[in-house]
């Protein structure tokens, strides 16, 4: 299940017009119970304004009515409302800013990550730190204009990606070297 997109304003309503329980919202809210419970008792988002989810279109009058019903069941949202939220998720991802300080910086990484991850591709290198194809080339094949200055540094040290997306990239890698390993041996 995902998020609605207003999840307080969203839970101030539910809180305020429904019998569900502080854990239904709190689920399909994306919150934490406690936090519905403050909401509920006016100490938590006390200046925000509910937002109906009927009329937003994330989930259908019915369903609020089934789960005030069955106090363990689980809010599902409408599907074009999560269709929606995936393309808004998809677009806050794909524009990513580098600044001009770090830039330079690219190399390096790039350096590092053909050093310390040899079966690495291009588009992964490119993902984690959001280069052209061009520079990744050049830099493998040491054709780099400024190859003689390179020093292989840790990409997430000087910031151009996040630890948790170079784990992912390297667990990967992992994986598919030993499925590899796994055919060569059948």
């Amino acid at each position: 299940m995902t998020l609605p997109l207003l999840p307080k304003a969203t839970a101030v309503w539910l809180v305020d017009n429904t019998t569900l329980t502080f854990e239904q919202i709190a689920e399909f809210c994306g919150m934490h119970i406690l936090e519905v419970q403050g909401i509920a008792d006016g100490e938590v988002a006390p200046g925000i304004t509910g937002k109906d989810p009927i009329i937003a279109h994330q989930i259908a009058k019915e369903e609020i009515e089934r789960c005030e019903k069955d106090p363990k069941a689980k809010l599902q949202i409408l599907k074009s409302a999560e269709t929606y939220i995936k393309s808004e998720r998809d677009k806050k991802k794909k524009s990513r800013y580098t600044p001009v300080a770090r830039r330079q910086d690219k190399p390096d990484a790039i350096a590092w990550l053909l050093k310390h991850c040899p079966n690495i591709n291009d588009r992964q290198i490119n993902k984690l730190i959001g280069t052209t194809k061009k520079t990744i080339e050049a830099i493998r094949d040491k054709s780099h204009w400024n190859y003689s200055n390179i020093t292989p540094r840790d990409p997430v040290l000087l910031g151009l990606c996040k630890q948790k997306d170079l784990d992912n990239v390297v667990f990967i890698l992992k994986a598919a070297a030993e499925n590899e390993e796994k055919k060569k041996e059948a």
